[in-house]
């Protein structure tokens, strides 16, 4: 059940993204669009509930309860990011709004760039480690390996992220010579 949910979380956020922006720019409804588009948190917040309510009913821990923390946890840390993302690339094609920049390229801007989104990704680590410690210790008794291997995992993709953005810093990309 826990996996159909994750699947029907993020079905819905892109949902409630296209009609939030939708109203916002095509129905020129901006306070509706902002209404829909604060919505998108209830979506996590019924996940987390229902995880809650299934791991309660005695059902054993397993990978799709650490899935489910760790899609919490990067969509608190990546979904205000996402929902700005969206807001300028929809503004840029249906109302007249500026061509979004994208990503810098090279040198120190770029290294910066790499470490916002490193701390954007220890955000959802520590998030997803909160919530599946608070899963092991809700569960209490049982077999709760499963989430404790989510935490590791959520370890070693903030060390991965932020080998990343030291490499950018320690040897920057760049900028090719103009002929």
């Amino acid at each position: 059940m826990v996996v159909t949910l994750i699947i029907a979380c993020e079905v819905a956020f892109w949902v409630l993204l296209a009609a939030g922006l939708s109203l916002r720019y095509l129905a020129r409804r901006p306070r509706a669009g902002v209404a829909v588009l604060l919505c998108e948190p209830l979506l996590e917040v019924v996940l987390l509930a229902a995880t809650a309510v299934e791991l309660r009913r005695g059902a054993e821990p397993g990978w799709a309860h650490g899935l489910a923390a760790v899609y919490i946890g990067f969509t608190v840390a990546y979904g205000h990011s996402m929902i700005t993302w969206a807001d300028r690339h929809f503004a840029h094609r249906f109302a007249g709004g500026a061509k979004p920049a994208g990503p810098p390229k090279y040198g120190a801007a770029r290294a910066a760039h790499e470490w916002r989104l490193c701390v954007r990704t220890l955000v959802a680590a520590a998030v997803a480690a909160g919530l599946l410690q608070a899963a092991i210790v809700y569960v209490g008794e049982g077999d709760t390996s499963t989430l404790a291997q989510w935490q590791g995992r959520m370890a070693v993709a903030a060390g991965v992220h932020t080998l990343i953005a030291l490499s950018y810093t320690l040897r920057p990309k760049k900028e090719p010579a103009t002929r």
